[in-house]
């Protein structure tokens, strides 16, 4: 199946699901990259068995792609050894809100390089590390573009009053992943 979007280049798009402790992420790629990860929506915070859960592929398994396979790793990574997040390679992005230059996407790759596991920003800090400090409200609509959500920490941005503010997979996944690095990181210290 060819997914082609007028003027970009012919993809062909895998999908797989993972089981993961918040839930089922389903990603998608092609061979040239990453496209996105589609979050649930949480109802409840996971506890127990649940948030245990490692990060396995319960679907899609045999065909995925190379930028699929490192997507993988990484977010069992995130949710099983945070630690081995820093070693492992980011998979390629292939989403065309990433490979044209704007606002949302320096927005974005300034997130994903300076805000580090366990550290939380202002939408007007990142505003500020991108280079415009008066777009804090232009850096809440790149959050809510973002297409690669956890590998794109838009999580870890949150109001300057301290309060977490909105989250496309919802405030208790929001909190959940804040409090997950929190801990994690709390161990490793």
């Amino acid at each position: 199946q060819v997914n082609s979007k007028q003027g970009a280049s012919q993809c062909k798009e895998k999908h797989a699901v993972l089981l993961s402790p918040v839930g089922k992420l389903k990603i998608s790629g092609c061979e040239t990259g990453l496209h996105e990860i589609k979050l649930p929506k949480m109802s409840v915070l996971p506890s127990g068995a649940e948030s245990s859960a490692a990060c396995e592929v319960c679907e899609g398994a045999e065909e995925m792609t190379e930028p699929l396979k490192q997507c993988t790793a990484w977010l069992h990574a995130y949710f099983c050894e945070p630690a081995r997040t820093a070693s492992l390679p980011v998979p390629a992005f292939h989403h065309p809100l990433l490979q044209r230059d704007s606002f949302t996407r320096r927005v974005l790759w300034t997130l994903l390089r300076d805000v580090k596991f366990g550290e939380a920003v202002s939408y007007k800090q990142l505003a500020d590390l991108a280079g415009n400090s008066r777009a804090a409200r232009a850096v809440g609509g790149a959050m809510r573009s973002n297409p690669i959500p956890i590998i794109i920490p838009c999580h870890r941005v949150i109001c300057s009053s301290g309060q977490t503010g909105n989250y496309g997979g919802g405030n208790l996944m929001k909190e959940w992943l804040l409090s997950h690095e929190k801990l994690q990181k709390e161990k490793l210290a």
